[in-house]
């Protein structure tokens, strides 16, 4: 594995190595007008490589730490990796180890589908299964790592920890592309409903993001409510585990525990909570394949979930102070996946 000299600066965290393509912003007004609002945009993160967002996140986060660990110990080959996953940062994480030559092991919970396994297992990964939550997936997948593996993970009860700060950067990348486009076009949300396992993504957006919002505007944390430890952390204003089975259809934001770093970051920029129920979810996907803008799944579609939640009921409306005038984003942050 050649290391790039850019590889390894902590700002240079991020996917320009991928020659990554901005995925589409689309305007649905049709949609808006149903829901009552100004506008509604959709940044289509399903057209992302590999289906979904955690390309940006995982693949740069993992290829840094290899080119740091051969950089102290040169001459050796590369560590493998470990990283815990419900299924797309795993994705990710196997794919950065198959491009360094080396290998990954990805700890599962045993609920992830056989498509999301038949992918890692694609890339050249082994699975690790995990009775248990994800949460049990991550704390296995921490003890395991060691001098000869590198751990790769997405989520930490560390503030600081660099390696998920790897993995927020690359997410960055999603709000710039977002903030270039809403430039062009000329439109400043006033709410941004962005889903959440572990809160990565939000707190990527709810920084990247801030300049251009409308006025007073916010990013709304959504959650399947049998899963939503952001919203708890965020209610307590520091991280705690949520407790039950966690047992939702968005399978991909089955976590409970929310990461420090992302918390800090949603805890500073006031971030607000909404959670939605199984039906909310479903909904949300049928309704997002009638835009005839491909196919995504219950974890993808539910910030669509959130925003339709807050818009179907005048008390939620006026709390969240969303009206005629409002300008709505949401993400759908991945593609239903196919083996």
């Amino acid at each position: 594995m050649d290391i790039p000299p850019w590889l390894l600066a902590p700002e240079s965290a991020h996917t320009s190595w991928l020659d990554c393509q901005p995925t589409r912003l689309l305007a649905l007004p049709a949609l808006a007008r149903q829901l009552g609002i100004a506008q509604l945009w959709a940044k289509l993160e399903s057209e992302r490589p590999l289906g979904n967002f955690k390309s940006l996140g995982g693949i740069p986060a993992a290829t840094r730490a290899l080119a740091l660990a051969m950089q102290r110990a040169p001459g050796r080959p590369p560590p493998r990796l470990i990283c815990a996953s419900d299924g797309n940062h795993g994705l990710a994480v196997a794919v950065a180890a198959h491009r360094a030559g080396t290998s990954a092991t990805v700890y599962l919970p045993r609920s992830v589908d056989a498509a999301r396994v038949a992918r890692i297992v694609f890339a050249g990964a082994t699975i690790a299964w995990v009775d248990g939550r994800y949460d049990d997936a991550v704390e296995a997948a921490r003890a395991a790592a060691g001098e000869d593996a590198l751990l790769i993970s997405d989520t930490s009860d560390d503030p600081d920890d660099p390696v998920v700060a790897d993995v927020m950067n690359g997410y960055a990348v999603l709000a710039r592309e977002l903030s270039d486009q809403l430039t062009r076009v000329r439109a400043r949300p006033s709410h941004v409903f962005a889903q959440a396992g572990v809160g990565g993504l939000a707190a990527a957006l709810a920084e990247g993001l801030q300049s251009g919002l409308a006025p007073g505007g916010r990013v709304l944390v959504v959650e399947p409510a049998s899963a939503a430890c952001v919203g708890h952390g965020l209610r307590l204003g520091r991280v705690a585990s949520v407790d039950g089975p966690l047992k939702t259809t968005a399978s991909m934001l089955s976590c409970g525990r929310a990461s420090a770093p992302a918390l800090r970051i949603l805890l500073r920029h006031r971030a607000g909570a909404v959670s939605v129920d199984e039906s909310e979810l479903s909904d949300a996907v049928t309704v997002w394949h009638g835009t005839g803008n491909g196919t995504t799944t219950a974890s993808g579609a539910c910030g669509l979930a959130g925003l339709r939640h807050i818009a179907a009921d005048p008390a939620r409306r006026r709390s969240h102070r969303l009206d005629a005038d409002s300008v709505a984003l949401v993400v759908i942050s991945e593609a239903a996946p196919s083996a």
